[in-house]
């Protein structure tokens, strides 16, 4: 099958075109071809040598976590997606190879059927954020009605999804961004907007329940000046840990609840997810889409952190066009049975 593939850590010129072997499933796992696959940040800092390179096996290596496409084998005849279904999820890089490939295997649970209102390319920038933004500001910050609570970064592709998921469950929301985001937000549903270029937000917000930081201290001590604006006894939930490595004895110091967080995949999650974003309740931004040729050019952009939404790659074709991957398909389709039938 085609595939972007690294044959070293190193700068975005080393993503390329290549034909590699079709993935095998083995056990729960689904056969999934993908129309999209979204860019993330641990893409990126994986690629370069940091995220999750070091549990690489071998090279070359295909990257990406999110995809959206269509079903082509599923563990049994019975189970309740088939083939022909369309759906999206998280792959397990570096377990098993990513989604920046025409093919994907994927455990049943990591994956779910697609958002009807949305097309693959929309669906692909869905996963990782929102499960992201839905840990930190769900499970861990308890978004309700009455919980006060800033998000930095709100317009990036986790910071989109975690305004509407704060605004969904009833919490009082202020966002951070630049200037030319500050509509934006408000569009998503802010309560109140800080233009990061113009105000310290430590002078103007204070007694917060809950910060979702999304900078951390890669950016002008951002995750140490948040400390500032919450109560004793508030929460601070940190995605981009490495950033801060003295978070937890600076929040204790205060007063403060501190954790990290690693997203982790749930189909039930993203069932709930689909709910919202097909009755209207939450929308997805694409930034900008790539062929799957032009990766190094998506993992730059991403690379400079100004992006509004998601960053997509367009692998195949969408359901529908004839011959796209029925080949690959088909010969990933024969390894399946083989592999299940050696595991029967």
């Amino acid at each position: 099958m085609r595939a972007l593939v690294i044959d070293r850590p190193g700068t975005p010129d080393e993503l390329h075109l290549a034909e590699v072997t079709a993935p095998t499933v083995v056990f729960d796992e689904l056969l999934v071809r993908v129309v999209a696959a979204g860019v993330n940040p641990i893409d990126a800092k994986t690629r370069a040598g940091g995220g999750v390179s070091a549990g690489i096996p071998a090279y070359p290596a295909v990257l990406g976590l999110d995809f959206s496409g269509v079903v082509v084998s599923t563990p049994y005849a019975a189970f309740p997606l088939q083939p022909g279904d369309e759906v999206f999820g998280v792959a397990r890089v570096p377990r098993t190879p990513g989604s920046y490939a025409e093919l994907v295997t994927v455990s049943s649970l990591n994956v779910a059927r697609k958002p009807a209102r949305l097309s693959h390319v929309e669906a692909a920038a869905v996963p990782v954020a929102a499960l992201t933004a839905w840990g930190m500001v769900v499970d861990v910050a308890e978004a309700a009605p009455g919980i006060r609570m800033l998000i930095h970064a709100g317009s990036g592709g986790v910071g989109h999804f975690a305004v509407q998921f704060a605004k969904a469950f009833g919490a009082h929301v202020t966002a951070t961004g630049s200037t030319r985001n500050i509509d934006f937000l408000r569009e998503l549903g802010a309560d109140e907007v800080i233009d990061y270029t113009e105000v310290r937000f430590e002078d103007v917000l204070s007694g917060l329940d809950a910060v979702i930081d999304l900078v951390g201290n890669v950016h002008d001590n951002t995750g140490t000046r948040s400390l500032a604006v919450l109560r004793p006894g508030g929460i601070l939930v940190n995605a981009p840990t490495g950033s801060w490595p003295t978070m937890a004895e600076e929040a204790a110091a205060r007063g403060i609840r501190a954790t990290g967080f690693k997203v982790a995949a749930d189909a039930g999650v993203l069932d709930y997810i689909t709910e919202l974003i097909d009755d209207g309740s939450v929308r997805v931004h694409v930034d900008r889409v790539f062929d799957l040729a032009d990766g190094a050019a998506a993992h730059r952009l991403i690379e400079e952190g100004h992006t509004r939404g998601k960053i997509v790659l367009r692998v195949t074709a969408d359901p529908g066009a004839s011959g796209v991957g029925d080949a690959a398909a088909a010969a990933a389709v024969d390894a399946a049975a083989g592999a299940a039938g050696a595991l029967s």
